[in-house]
């Protein structure tokens, strides 16, 4: 029997607080070929980066409780390596946008967004 030369599996973090649609976020990378892990606050999704490795974390900039921009620095402080993709329905400052690997803004297609988080694990595993 031939064996399939698959790629690994690439595995993202999604930080959101709202449940429809980190089910969405979850359902569309998996779908795709992702293992997705989610947290629906902050704290939890700090809690998950420090206790194990993400190919990319995907976060909300809008959340209850939480500026983006501040949540964004905290994963760079406990995971400098690892990717952070903003995703947001509003306009991003210049200086969080600096602070972040790639902004995704809600009139990008699904299939935009799949592309553009799987680009940025690629380039980051090569690094």
């Amino acid at each position: 029997m031939k064996r399939e030369n698959r790629e690994p599996q690439r595995i993202l973090l999604c930080i959101d607080d709202s449940h429809a649609i980190s089910d969405h976020e979850k359902s569309l990378f998996e779908n795709s070929g992702f293992i997705v892990v989610t947290a629906l606050s902050a704290p939890q999704g700090l809690k998950l980066a420090m206790m194990f490795h993400f190919d990319a974390v995907l976060l909300d900039y809008q959340m209850s409780g939480v500026d983006g921009h501040q949540l964004a620095l905290e994963m760079r402080h406990i995971r400098s390596d690892t990717p952070v993709i903003m995703f947001s329905h509003t306009e991003i400052p210049e200086e969080t946008r600096r602070l972040v690997d790639a902004v995704v803004t809600e009139t990008v297609s699904r299939e935009e967004v799949v592309s553009a988080v799987a680009r940025i694990c690629d380039r980051a595993s090569s690094a």
